[in-house]
């Protein structure tokens, strides 16, 4: 989880909080709830998130309960992985 989250990171502090160090966001620093990620660096994100690890993320996965904090975030895509991976698993059985 460290690599997704390390990924995450960087991708939150060029875009969306250019400047700032990495001391800045830490694993549990709200994004939506705080005003950090407002809709379009949302949307910006789950490209990100898709494109970067082969994701599909859905409007459940997004939703601030689910998305506000790094590590949530980082869990999310570990499961999203998880998911598909067993998916094609199960298809070529």
């Amino acid at each position: 989880m460290d690599a997704v989250k390390k990924s995450i990171r960087e991708f939150l502090l060029t875009t969306c909080l250019p400047g700032e160090s990495l001391a800045t966001l830490r694993d549990d620093t709200p994004l939506q709830t705080s005003g950090i990620l407002d809709s379009l660096a949302s949307i910006k994100l789950v490209m990100f998130l898709e494109q970067q690890f082969g994701v599909e993320m859905d409007v459940y996965d997004t939703s601030p309960e689910r998305f506000d904090r790094l590590q949530d975030i980082a869990a999310a895509v570990i499961t999203k992985q998880r998911q598909q991976t067993q998916a094609a698993r199960a298809t070529r059985a």
